[in-house]
């Protein structure tokens, strides 16, 4: 029998603990030797939760004193680079949950000392994983569509009570919602045709909603609203329909005097640095053309994707079972249906990113995320970036070469 891997996690918010820190407590094969975060209480809270002997502080210290096998990073994205290329220096392997880093820059600078360390670095693309996806990939590949030439998504996330509520709405901490959530699409879009070469992006995208003036009531004269719901007058009274108090143990008073972070804080004061609805357009140098819409006003959360090749269209919704091809000529339909089985968190994919990333890292598997596949999502998501703030046209080498 294998020894067990030893694994650490960085970061101990909702996916480090609920997520990665949940499947990898399940399971007989590896052990959780220590959580990391720079908030202790926090990361005292989160092993305790976990059942984890020891919590650290300081990276570096962890690293050094538990030695792990392997760390999983679920910091905030602007964090990724530093704690990727920390553990990097002290030989452990990786998992990165999107994105890589929050510009090109960054994940250059990971890129070169996974080189120099030899260790495996996989990114968290848990969409790969969606049975859904897999079996989208599959039709693609076996030519069902012919020469697939374009495909877009369209998601809809109830998110407002919580992209814009927490550290993911701040551009400094998260990249921008084209690199912090756009990662994920971009990165399916390069899957599912093959990892052409993206040559240009442009994107339009706003803060339409959840403005200063967007408040979906009247506030008195003199009583300002928030700044974080658990102690907004508007949200005790009833009066704020999008009111998500979020003031757990580990998001409590005590957490919040080690660095004011609250999940609460109100949505209609957000950054207004990142948007709450947009399109980003992608072409590619064999000539395919992407299209991802993001909309985080909406009262359901759902991705639906349509992949038009040269003999017929594929349709899906992530949240169903059923995957339907229209053929070009004809109008005939192959439905194909996905087992009804509990498939875990986002459709399925988070406990298989966990099964693939510990098979990589045994020797069982290769890596089916590279952070070469990661560099090329982040560079599209912050084009579109740079696309929407200069309003032009964004072509990929002006960040890639």
């Amino acid at each position: 029998m294998k020894k067990k891997l030893n694994v650490a996690i960085v970061g101990a918010g909702g996916r480090g603990i609920s997520c990665f820190g949940k499947h990898l407590a399940s399971r007989r094969d590896c052990t959780i030797s220590a959580i990391c975060d720079i908030n202790e209480v926090r990361g005292r809270l989160a092993a305790e939760k976990l059942n984890v002997p020891v919590f650290y502080a300081d990276l570096k210290q962890m690293l050094k004193k538990e030695k792990p096998d392997a760390v999983i990073i679920t910091t905030p994205d602007a964090a990724h680079e530093e704690c990727a290329v920390t553990a990097l220096k002290h030989k452990v392997n990786v998992l990165i949950d999107k994105p890589l880093a929050t510009s090109v820059k960054g994940c250059k600078h990971i890129i070169r000392e996974a080189e120099k360390s030899g260790k495996t670095v996989m990114m968290g693309f848990n969409l790969r994983h969606a049975p859904l996806l897999v079996k989208l990939k599959e039709i693609v590949d076996e030519g069902v569509l012919g020469k697939v030439f374009l495909i877009e998504n369209r998601e809809f996330y109830d998110g407002g009570r919580t992209y814009m509520a927490r550290w993911n709405g701040r551009k400094s901490s998260s990249g921008g919602l084209w690199i912090h959530k756009g990662s994920h699409d971009f990165d399916i879009f390069n899957w599912i045709l093959g990892f052409p070469t993206p040559r240009k992006v442009t994107a339009f995208a706003g803060m339409n909603v959840f403005t200063p003036d967007g408040f979906p009531f009247t506030p008195e004269k003199g009583k300002a609203p928030g700044p974080a719901c658990a102690e907004c007058r508007y949200a005790k009274n009833g009066l704020c329909k999008d009111a998500s108090p979020r003031q757990g143990e580990e998001w409590g008073k005590e957490a919040q005097k080690k660095d004011g972070y609250v999940k609460d804080s109100c949505m209609y004061l957000s950054d207004l640095s990142v948007h709450d609805n947009g399109f980003a357009v992608v072409e590619y140098e064999n000539g395919a053309r992407a299209c991802h819409m993001e909309c985080f006003v909406a009262s359901m959360s759902d991705r639906f994707y349509t992949v038009v090749g040269t003999h017929g269209l594929a349709t899906l919704s992530l949240s169903g079972r059923t995957i339907t091809v229209t053929k070009r000529w004809g109008g005939e339909k192959i439905v194909y249906e996905i087992p009804a089985i509990n498939l875990g968190g986002h459709a399925g994919a988070d406990p298989r990113l966990v099964e693939s990333f510990l098979r990589t890292i045994q020797g069982l598997e290769s890596n089916r995320s590279t952070i070469e596949q990661g560099m090329l999502s982040t560079a599209i998501g912050e084009a579109a970036e740079l696309s929407r703030e200069e309003n032009r046209v964004v072509f990929l080498k002006e960040l890639l070469s």
